[in-house]
């Protein structure tokens, strides 16, 4: 990829505009570009296919859905397994669809099937598929967390919620700990942690209840550590969760707490790579890197990012300011070096969707607009 723009930035490929309010990133596979969208004209959640390579529409297709902007609509991103893509809708519904021709697999609504309550301003989980299952958190009044086939939508195992835990915008994650692969989630009354294979229940802890909102996703680090944070608790920024076993028995213990001056993220998941955790602080919108002890190693400086999200590719760092400036900067374990900026959205309005690259394509939105960005080296 070019480590160097022209002055104006890299050439814009395609653009959109008119999108339903909403920050949701897009699922890129086998030259096509998905995106979960909101037709107000319509009232539809519209799942959209793209061509990656100018940015027509292929094929779309959605399910009718009335509601309200709430702070925008759409947050969730596309999965894509082979011939098929799995979506969640702003107010919980899961659907499956077919890739080449946007036919409607299956739909299981959560909040009428499993009793979940939409989180404030929508729901922002977005689908896992790990092998032959798609693994969700419905955090209803019966099942917290559950595996589907997602080819069929038949339900293969659920884990109850007797303290009826309620959802979040955080994503289920995959980790392994001593041999045991399991998916953690963090509700709104804690975090847990469950066998992959069965759904059972393997620990628990209340150390990080995010009854307001919670969106960045834990982390896992190796030797069965979790890395959490978040940008609306003022007692506690991050804190890292220390995964133990004794005999069959699973616990969760605090390793170290993070203030919220020292860090924490309000929106951005943070990557963790090389025995480092990068992020986006919220105090000062500066990206920073830290060591697993919680100890800054280095910050951005003048380059600030807000709420926006960031994407590193090698040794390469993309942020995106939620203003719309975009750095483009050189980071390892020890330095940043901004390298480029530009401003391919012009003055953008909460650009805080992910960003997604393929093929040497950059593609970023703000509110209402997407632009897909040639980043290759010439």
């Amino acid at each position: 990829m070019a480590t160097s723009w022209p002055a104006e930035g890299p050439p814009i490929l395609w653009s959109l505009e008119g999108l339903g309010e909403g920050y949701a990133g897009v699922a890129v596979s086998r030259g096509r570009v998905f995106l979960l969208d909101y037709d107000e004209d319509k009232e539809e959640d519209t799942l959209r296919c793209l061509s990656l390579e100018d940015g027509r529409e292929i094929w779309r297709n959605g399910y009718p859905i009335e509601l309200k902007k709430n702070h925008g609509v759409t947050r969730t991103i596309p999965v894509v397994v082979g011939d098929f893509v799995v979506t969640i809708g702003p107010r919980c519904q899961l659907a499956c669809w077919d890739f080449e021709t946007g036919k409607n697999h299956w739909l299981i609504d959560l909040v009428i099937d499993y009793g979940t309550s939409v989180p404030e301003w929508y729901t922002g989980q977005c689908p896992l598929i790990d092998g032959d299952r798609l693994i969700v958190a419905p955090a209803g009044k019966k099942t917290l967390m559950m595996a589907i086939d997602y080819r069929t939508g038949k339900i293969l195992w659920e884990t109850p919620n007797p303290r009826l835990w309620g959802m979040t915008h955080v994503s289920v994650v995959p980790m392994e700990f001593e041999g045991r692969r399991m998916y953690v989630y963090c509700s709104n009354g804690g975090i847990t942690g469950v066998d992959a294979e069965t759904g059972e229940q393997l620990w628990d802890s209340n150390v990080w209840p995010e009854r307001f909102a919670s969106s960045p996703s834990p982390v896992p680090v190796p030797g069965g550590r979790l890395f959490l944070s978040s940008g609306y608790r003022k007692d506690i920024g991050s804190l890292m969760l220390q995964i133990k076993k004794k005999g069959d028995t699973f616990t969760a213990e605090t390793a170290f707490e993070l203030t919220p001056k020292q860090y924490s993220c309000e929106q951005q998941t943070p990557v963790y790579r090389d025995g480092h955790l990068f992020g986006v602080s919220k105090r000062g919108g500066k990206a920073v890197c830290l060591d697993l002890k919680g100890n800054e190693v280095w910050n951005s400086g003048r380059d600030k990012f807000g709420d926006g999200p960031f994407l590193i590719a090698g040794n390469l760092f993309f942020g995106l300011h939620e203003h719309g400036t975009l750095t483009l900067a050189e980071i390892d374990n020890k330095s940043y070096k901004q390298l480029a900026t530009c401003e391919p959205l012009g003055e953008a309005h909460e650009a805080w969707a992910p960003m997604a690259l393929a093929g040497g394509r950059l593609i970023l939105r703000d509110i209402t607009r997407m632009v897909c960005l040639d980043v290759r080296q010439k």
